[in-house]
């Protein structure tokens, strides 16, 4: 489970299914690069002498394959089609019967929804007037200027009730509060991404208040939630603490209408290590531009360092909000009793930064035995990516890139007999809370890695299937990205896109996905519990339908990635 269900702190009045046309053609409705292999499904009926494909000139497109498969949760048959590749630029027009729908082949097909994906986070900022968005332009919520200490947090030097100031930052989900261990493993993400695409970022504009200085808009982005970070941490002991937030969720209200006192709590060693290793790689990355933010490089060095000598001195001091009181705190936990991969990548990520023996020690005792998915409970793979970062000569380089070889193959075994022609969505426990994200764009990017580092082309179709699957190739027919493709997500389980008065959510939103524990059950009548079926794009699914931004920083590393094969 990505983080504790959401509570919904206001019942919803209508609680039901929205309407949905019934789509027999699955296919990518973002589109797809010219020369790029397409392939769409079909559901049902065998498209054979029935399917019409016709190129933009109106030439006709006759399919180079067709495979019937039974989908293994369902039992429906699908006919999975090849159309080869297609090599004129515009939109294919594709018929089957009165249905209709067309396939966008472009130079860049992914420049617009990756840079909405990125933009997403200038939307969500917190404590500062949204001013260059248009229609979702809004006033200043959360000025976090007057911050309490909770009791759980309380010390000699700031003991509890002691007001302290941490604002800034990115609202974490569908909710507003800011949560340390989810903020700095979507930080990482995007770092990754960086260090492997610089060039790419260096030219990607998100047209948000800092575009036009000399630093990258992906780092002027993620430097708004860095300053939320330098106040997190307790400047007498070098803790950090677990989350800023209200004692219980707000409702479905616009930021300025939020009321609840908000708190600091207690202080754990895996946001601590989280802390550490994002303010590692932060200094480093940072580096170039004392232009705009002087100082900053040394500032955040300190801290990461401090932050591991508190990590190291209190390896237990795990996050259990059951015990926390006065007021007890039922939002979002972000618990997890086993801090050794936060060791892993925090020592990774500081031998980077300093050389320093003991923090290449630490890191190589605690190295993993195999390449895992990365997600906000297991940080194992970005400590692997600072030793893939590091280059041939490094002493993890061979052994995490063999790891990381063998999980690519694992990967995508099957992908090409299966419904979709993607390695996720294969497997039950492919679906769950979260899984776009985690088990669909991080996989993608595991597979990106792979065929950049390894030199060849073998992984890189396998991670566009992934993106297919995302875009609208899948058992619901929805591209899950708000405000992209002809069915995407209208009532994302997100406060601000429902309580804005606008009629569209904000855009570039990856929503949570098909999620067969249904733990909204309760609120939400969903149509179906078979596992890529489990979705409702209802407001309150908060189990398939919410929105995090670790989930959109998987959505930035994936699509950024494939987007930069394309961009000029």
């Amino acid at each position: 489970m990505r983080r504790m269900m959401m509570v919904l702190v206001v019942m919803f009045t209508t609680i039901g299914l929205y309407a949905k046309e019934n789509v027999t053609i699955r296919r990518n409705q973002v589109g797809s690069a010219i020369g790029q292999e397409q392939t769409i499904v079909v559901e049902g009926t065998n498209p054979a002498g029935k399917l019409k494909v016709t190129s933009p000139s109106g030439k006709t497109i006759k399919p180079v394959m067709t495979k019937k498969v039974v989908s293994p949760f369902s039992k429906k048959t699908r006919y999975v089609v090849g159309l080869g590749k297609l090599t004129e630029e515009g939109d294919y027009n594709v018929r089957l019967g009165k249905e209709k729908c067309d396939l966008h082949v472009s130079n860049r097909p992914y420049g617009g929804i990756a840079t909405s994906s990125l933009r997403l986070f200038y939307l969500i900022r917190s404590g500062v007037v949204i001013d260059c968005a248009g229609k979702y332009n809004r006033p200043v919520g959360h000025t976090d200027t007057n911050v309490l200490v909770h009791p759980s947090a309380a010390s000699k030097m700031r003991p509890a009730g002691t007001v302290i100031s941490s604002p800034l930052g990115w609202y974490d989900a569908g909710d507003y509060n800011k949560y340390v261990v989810n903020s700095a493993f979507s930080i990482g993400l995007m770092f990754a991404a960086y260090e492997q695409l610089t060039d790419y970022f260096h030219q990607l504009s998100t047209d948000i208040p800092e575009s036009g200085n000399s630093t990258p808009d992906l780092l002027d982005e993620i430097m708004f939630n860095l300053q939320w970070f330098l106040t997190m941490q307790d400047p007498y002991d070098g803790g950090v603490y677990h989350k800023l937030t209200t004692p219980n969720f707000e409702g479905f209200v616009m930021p300025v209408d939020c009321h609840q006192p908000r708190y600091v709590v207690a202080k754990s060693v895996t946001a601590t290590l989280d802390f550490a290793a994002v303010m590692a790689d932060a200094a480093r990355l940072f580096e170039p531009y004392q232009h705009d933010y002087p100082g900053f490089s040394a500032q955040a060095a300190a801290m990461a360092e401090r932050a591991y000598e508190w990590a190291k001195a209190n390896p237990t001091a795990y996050y259990h909000q059951e015990e926390l009181t006065n007021p007890a705190v039922t939002t979002g936990t972000y618990g997890d009793d086993n801090a050794n991969d936060e060791f892993f990548w925090a020592a990774s990520a500081l031998y980077r930064l300093t050389g320093k023996q003991q923090y290449k020690e630490d890191a190589l005792s605690r190295r993993p035995s195999q390449f895992t998915t990365p997600s906000w409970g297991n940080v194992a793979s970005l400590g692997a990516f600072e030793w893939l970062a590091c280059g041939k000569d490094s002493e993890l380089y061979g052994s995490t890139l063999s790891q990381l070889t063998a999980y690519c193959d694992a990967a995508i075994q099957g992908a090409n007999t299966s419904c979709f022609k993607s390695p996720f969505g294969n497997k039950a426990t492919d679906f769950g809370w979260g899984c776009l994200s985690e088990g669909c764009c991080c996989q993608a990017m595991l597979l990106l890695y792979a065929d950049k580092l390894l030199g060849s082309d073998k992984y890189r179709s396998y991670a566009l299937g992934n993106v297919d699957y995302l875009l609208g190739r899948n058992a619901t027919g929805y591209c899950y990205v708000t405000g992209f493709g002809d069915k995407s997500p209208m009532h994302p389980h997100h406060r601000p896109s429902a309580a804005d008065g606008v009629e569209a959510p904000f855009p570039g939103m990856l929503v949570g996905g098909p999620n067969p524990g249904q733990q909204d059950k309760e609120y939400v009548k969903y149509a179906s519990n078979i596992p890529d079926e489990s979705y409702e794009d209802v407001e309150g699914s908060y189990a398939s339908n919410e929105i995090a931004i670790n989930w959109n920083a998987s959505l930035v590393a994936c699509l950024c990635w494939v987007d930069s094969f394309n961009a000029q």
